[in-house]
């Protein structure tokens, strides 16, 4: 696995590598060697000192005889292989992008970054929930928990009368029959069925019934309820018939 972008940084101890994920820059940095810092920080002073006493050498020449190891910002090749080979465990290169990415953009059980995972539907779901748990969470602390609740489920009915990709997940309005971002086939919403109301209690009455289910009033207006549509295997489309309207593929 090749190498991410990286920089060397010293915060006075010596230098050392901060590598970057190539997607989310999320840094991983390697230790600095403290131990040879420190004992070339010794050998500076104490040969800085022998210098000093010779005369032709003079001050400007002993300070500079070694170089201070506290203000060092670079690396050999060796020493930047090892700092590679301290965060290199945290790394992983997709084999579509060739992005070096970290565990967050990972899929581990896929063996490709998140964004070309072929489980990226069902990792967005998860990550929507994992975020709608936090949120309720701090809900709850507030004394907010029914409010959200309200909200989580006006964002469900809101999502489900709202097409979305087969493959990658995304949304798209309804009737839509292609994916913007991948190709997929869209699947569309469930048709909401009419709404109709008791004129003797206003109960909601189930689409298709002769008589109220609260009060026992007949409807007068009653219809049988129409046929569910199916989706076509083909293109995703919704067909009432036995032919798909979009591609012309039979679906029964």
């Amino acid at each position: 696995m090749r190498m991410p972008r990286y920089d060397v940084r010293n915060d006075g101890v010596g230098p050392y590598a901060v590598f970057y994920c190539d997607k989310c820059y999320r840094e991983y940095r390697s230790q600095p060697d403290i131990q040879n810092t420190i004992t070339k920080d010794v050998g500076r002073a104490a040969l800085g000192g022998l210098l000093r006493n010779i005369p032709v050498v003079g001050y400007s020449v002993a300070n500079n005889v070694l170089e201070d190891p506290r203000y060092i910002t670079s690396l050999k090749p060796d020493q930047l292989d090892a700092a590679w080979q301290q965060v290199q465990e945290n790394f992983h290169e997709c084999p579509t992008c060739r992005l070096i990415v970290c565990p967050t953009d990972w899929d581990p059980q896929a063996g490709f970054c998140t964004e070309d995972s072929p489980r990226r539907a069902e990792i967005a779901q998860a990550q929507a929930e994992q975020a709608t748990g936090v949120v309720k969470g701090f809900a709850a602390a507030f004394g907010l928990g029914q409010a959200v609740n309200n909200l989580s489920q006006a964002a469900r009915t809101a999502a489900a009368r709202t097409a979305h990709c087969s493959q990658c997940g995304t949304p798209a309005a309804p009737g839509t029959k292609f994916c913007a971002k991948c190709g997929g086939a869209m699947i569309q919403p469930e048709p909401v069925a009419a709404v109709v109301t008791c004129p003797t209690c206003q109960a909601a009455v189930p689409p298709g019934s002769a008589f109220c289910t609260s009060c026992g009033t007949k409807i007068a207006a009653a219809a049988p309820a129409a046929p569910q549509p199916t989706t076509c295997p083909t293109c995703g489309a919704q067909v009432a018939g036995r032919f798909c309207g979009a591609c012309g593929t039979k679906v029964s």
